[in-house]
């Protein structure tokens, strides 16, 4: 009898009947029906731009330091502020691969001149290597093949070729559409700058009302991970990148600019320059004398090592969370997503980190103060 009276309408004070327990139930669920109906339709409608939005948030926070100092040197002209920066993010991502692309399209020219010209000669094969057991006359047929000319050497080898060019296109097609899409990203954080403040104050009232009352913790916590990555990562290896290109094009090193940019991928990725740096060294030993091979070795040593110093003071300043967790989100979230998740692996364990940490704390409140009446009595 009790349960069917609480699914009927109650009177109020005013005289008007409240709606019964199975009535508010149905209305609630209705509401959550439409809410999520309409929030599935808007994912639907971002989901082509999602990256791109997350890859502009990501940048908006790394760069905006750098945008707020140069508003100030400005005299607050926020707009031209976020085009300058823009416009500098943009010459440093296409810049590096334009000259890329014209040094290896201009190489590749001169080396077709000179197949077909004649003017390249291949050397006489040493008789040591066509002696060899098993592949050794097929070097020196293929040797043979390559000194007639441009024509005999493709008509050999053009099988073999035509599935690698296929696979290197390939590349270079994914290599293009990743340019372009951090320039599309680079757009829409210059687009960014200038609301930057208000928008993160309404992902603070966000996430208050999702994980009150530490959501603006939280979301502070989260821009000060992706700054300090930005910093200990991106920050790290453009020196490591930069300091190995110097020393590689005072030193004279044949292809300095493609070892750069080697060594620069690797940094960003979290293995290092040692793999651009210890061939180079090894080869300096085997070709110069003793005095610039030992100079080359002590300035490249310190280069090669220099992101274990800087990248643990510049990822942990300004953080509570272990560095070990930064680092395990740093790695991770390379292996699993990639460059962007370089990005958000440290920021998602970072917040769950300090999420567990705050339920300890509260539950170590909670059992506190639930002791406390029962020791007031033992004392008692």
């Amino acid at each position: 009898m009790a349960d069917q009276s609480s699914n009927e309408p109650h009177a109020t004070e005013n005289g008007k009947s409240e709606p019964s327990v199975d009535a508010r139930v149905i209305d609630i669920a209705v509401r959550l029906g439409v809410l999520g109906l309409f929030a599935y339709f808007s994912l639907q409608l971002i989901a082509p731009f999602f990256l791109f939005l997350l890859w502009a948030v990501v940048l908006t926070v790394a760069l905006y330091p750098a945008y707020s100092w140069l508003a100030g040197k400005l005299g607050g002209r926020k707009v031209l502020s976020a085009i300058l920066l823009t416009l500098l993010c943009l010459a440093i991502v296409v810049g590096p691969v334009a000259v890329l692309v014209v040094s290896l399209v201009e190489t590749l020219q001169g080396w077709y001149q000179s197949l077909t010209t004649g003017g390249l000669k291949m050397p006489v094969l040493p008789e040591r290597v066509a002696t060899l057991p098993l592949i050794g006359s097929k070097i020196a047929d293929f040797w043979q093949t390559a000194g007639q000319g441009l024509e005999a050497l493709f008509a050999k080898i053009g099988p073999m070729v035509v599935p690698a060019g296929g696979r290197i296109l390939s590349v270079l097609a994914s290599l293009s559409g990743s340019i372009l899409f951090f320039v599309v990203s680079i757009i829409l954080a210059g687009c960014l700058f200038v609301p930057g403040p208000s928008l993160a104050r309404g992902a603070k009232r966000v996430a208050d009302r999702i994980i009150a009352p530490r959501g603006a913790e939280f979301v502070d916590l989260a821009g000060a991970t992706i700054r300090n990555v930005s910093r200990g990562v991106i920050g790290v290896a453009v020196i490591q990148g930069l300091l190995t290109g110097i020393l590689l094009i005072a030193f004279a090193v044949p292809l300095a600019g493609l070892l750069t940019f080697v060594a620069l991928f690797l940094c960003i990725i979290q293995i290092g320059p040692a793999l651009v740096i210890l061939p180079t060294i090894i080869w300096a030993w085997s070709s110069w004398d003793l005095v610039p091979a030992l100079l080359f070795t002590v300035l490249m040593v310190p280069v090669m090592l220099v992101d274990n110093v800087l990248r643990p003071i510049l990822m942990s300043r300004g953080l509570d969370v272990p560095m070990l967790v930064i680092l395990i989100g740093v790695l991770g979230g390379t292996i699993a997503h990639g460059l962007l998740g370089l990005f958000l692996g440290p920021v998602i364990l970072a917040v769950f980190y300090e999420l567990v940490i705050a339920w300890v704390k509260v539950g170590e409140e909670e059992r506190g103060g639930a002791e406390a009446p029962g020791t007031e009595r033992e004392g008692q």
